[in-house]
C-alpha cells in the first residue's frame, strides 16, 4: 500500500514539473498548489485515516510558511531599464534572507519581469538580470545558491496590465516564490 502510494505521488511530481508555463496572468505556483493538494486528496483517499490526517497537518504546515513568507515581502521593485537594488528592495531582500537562514528547508524561485515596453529578447534578457541581482544579494547575506532558481518572464507576466506608468512600475519586479 504505501509502496503504491510512493509510486502516486512520484509520477505527480514528476508530471507538475513537465508542466508547461501558463499563457494566463496568473501565478504557476497556484496550478503547482492546486496539483499538490489534488495529490494530497487522492493519497489520503486511498490511505487510512491516519494517514490523512499526518497528510492534512502536513498541508496546513506549508500554508503558513507560505504566509509567513507573504508577510516579509515577496517582491522588490526596479526602476526603468534597471537591474540595480534600491535601498527599498534591499530591506525587503534582507528579511527574506533572515526568513530563510531561520528555515533552511526553504527554497526560492525568483521570477524577474519586465513591463511591456520593449522587444521580447530583451525584456527576458532584462528580467534575468533582475532575478540575479536579487539572487545575488541574497547570496552575499548568508542564504545558499543553491537554495536559489531564477527565471525570467520578460513581459509575459505582467502584474498589471495597462500601458501607464503606474502599470510599468508594477511590473519592473523580482518577484520571489516559496517552492
Amino acid at each position: 500500500m504505501i509502496k503504491r502510494l510512493f509510486t502516486l505521488l512520484t509520477a505527480t511530481a514528476f508530471l507538475a514539473a513537465c508542466e508547461t508555463a501558463s499563457t494566463t496572468t496568473g501565478d504557476a505556483t497556484s496550478s503547482a498548489q492546486s496539483s499538490s493538494t489534488n495529490t494530497a486528496t487522492t493519497a489520503s483517499s486511498s490511505s487510512s485515516a491516519s494517514s490523512a490526517s499526518s497528510s492534512s497537518s502536513g498541508e496546513s504546515g506549508k500554508a503558513s510558511v507560505k504566509s509567513e513568507f507573504a508577510k516579509v515581502g515577496t517582491t522588490v521593485l526596479f526602476d526603468f531599464d534597471s537591474a540595480k537594488l534600491t535601498d527599498y528592495a534591499q530591506r525587503v531582500l534582507d528579511r527574506q534572507a533572515a526568513f530563510m537562514k531561520a528555515r533552511p528547508e526553504t527554497r526560492v524561485t525568483i521570477g524577474g519581469h519586465a513591463d511591456e515596453r520593449g522587444t521580447r529578447e530583451y525584456n527576458l534578457a532584462l528580467g534575468e538580470r533582475r532575478a540575479s541581482s536579487a539572487r545575488d544579494y541574497l547570496v552575499a547575506k548568508g542564504v545558499n545558491a543553491a537554495r536559489i532558481r531564477i527565471i525570467s518572464y520578460g513581459k509575459e507576466r505582467p502584474a498589471s496590465v495597462g500601458s501607464t506608468e503606474a502599470a510599468w512600475r508594477l511590473n519592473r519586479r523580482a518577484q520571489t516564490v516559496l517552492n
